[in-house]
């Protein structure tokens, strides 16, 4: 392998890490919202994998049930997780798609 071509991946290298910490920065921005109970628990998640919100229906607060309070609200955070790791993963490989360096093509899905 010539000098140049490692060069050529070096600078593919770094440009590629650049990108991937600025989608990361603009991820932390990004929102999703996922529901459970048919919209009685909706959950705000950000790109970076925090939740950032969490709102309950008075109607499906009942204290003999709780249970399925818990289920509902387990069930939206983990919703609205997946979906925010899923805008991610889509924009991490929108970088790595145009990218000519073996094995990431397809690290981050598709």
């Amino acid at each position: 392998m010539s000098k140049k071509m490692i060069g050529d991946m070096m600078r593919q290298a770094q440009k590629l890490q650049a990108e991937m910490q600025r989608v990361q920065e603009e991820a932390k921005k990004k929102t999703v919202e996922a529901t459970a109970g048919g919209g009685m628990v909706s959950v705000t998640a950000s790109g970076a994998g925090e939740l950032v919100a969490i709102k309950i229906e008075k109607d499906v607060v009942n204290p003999d049930d709780v249970d399925m309070l818990q289920d509902l609200i387990l069930a939206a955070c983990n919703e609205a997780l997946r979906r925010a790791s899923q805008v991610v993963n889509e924009d991490m490989s929108k970088l790595t798609m145009g990218m000519n360096i073996p094995g990431l093509g397809g690290m981050f899905g598709r």
